[in-house]
């Protein structure tokens, strides 16, 4: 900033001094922008602290898993020892468990039951999400009722859902069991589904109707596209509910041909001991599908539910 200073006398010309004179405020202005829009890099205790707690989930986390990967390569022995690391690389815990018993027959049940089942629950839950939170039909009270059916525990109604199947000709099928699956999860999905389909502005509905769209093509063509990431994320959740499930598999099923992994696994017992290292192995081979599930759609997972939790 420049201040102009002017001297004059009575008989010469007036003469001019300019002074600069530093603008404090502005320097002050500078030095706040230059502040805030670079940060201090944090103090070496909190980074310490952030990967100590990063580390501690990690492990916490892996400790399950590691546990089995140790115990499906105990013998018997060491099993009883209550050893942490096993004297020897037992392998023929994993023949044993492919050689004696059908794990990939209960491979295959499990993961096509929880595929259909995903089908069944989302063609129930979609088109009941799309009519309460886009047509505001049941009220508000529905929402609450369809997701209280799921809080019952399923063993109150075991002998009701027994007597249906059997009565549909559905006993000891993988069909039957998947289509009772989708059924039960179909609250979960009605509920998990509720957010993303009340995130979407009724002005894309709108929309819609001026260019001549009915509910129906509403659905398919507008609101579906929005909320994939989100039926996505939910289509992973009742996956795992479905394929993790032993209750009732257990009891809608009898034979090799239909039953799933986690019946098959709690059958691994012998004569006079439980084969632990190959019920270990067998639970391994069952986690790797989930694993490879969850890698390959983790961007969808966590897209869809960081979506779902924005309104």
């Amino acid at each position: 900033m420049s201040l102009t200073l002017r001297t004059s006398d009575h008989a010469s010309d007036s003469a001019t001094v300019t002074l600069v004179v530093p603008d404090a405020r502005r320097r002050r202005r500078r030095s706040r922008t230059s502040s805030i829009s670079r940060p201090g890099r944090p103090s070496v205790l909190v980074t310490v602290v952030k990967w100590v707690v990063i580390l501690v989930a990690i492990v916490l986390a892996l400790l399950p898993v590691l546990y089995m990967v140790g115990m499906s390569f105990k013998s018997p022995d060491d099993i009883l020892s209550t050893r942490i690391l096993p004297s020897r690389l037992a392998f023929e815990n994993w023949v044993g468990a492919f050689e004696n018993w059908p794990i990939l027959t209960y491979l295959r049940n499990s993961l096509g039951a929880a595929l259909v089942a995903v089908l069944v629950s989302l063609v129930v839950s979609i088109p009941a999400n799309y009519a309460m939170a886009r047509l505001r039909a049941g009220g508000k009270q529905t929402l609450g009722l369809i997701v209280s059916a799921y809080v019952a525990p399923p063993i109150v109604a075991i002998i009701p859902l027994f007597v249906l199947v059997r009565t549909a000709g559905l006993m000891d099928s993988v069909i039957g069991l998947a289509i009772v699956e989708g059924l039960l999860l179909t609250p979960v999905a009605v509920w998990l589904l509720d957010g993303f389909f009340r995130a979407i502005p009724f002005e894309v509905d709108e929309a819609a109707q001026i260019d001549g769209c009915g509910p129906l093509r509403t659905l398919w063509a507008v609101i579906l596209p929005l909320t994939a990431p989100g039926i996505v994320a939910v289509s992973i959740i009742v996956f795992i509910l479905a394929y993790n499930d032993f209750l009732i598999p257990l009891l809608l099923t009898q034979s090799i041909d239909s039953q799933t992994l986690p019946v098959g696994i709690a059958l691994m017992q012998g004569g006079r001991e439980v084969m632990f290292g190959q019920m270990a192995a067998a639970s391994l081979a069952g986690l790797i599908p989930i694993y490879l599930l969850a890698l390959f759609l983790q961007k969808w997972l966590v897209g869809g539910l960081t979506q779902g939790s924005v309104k």
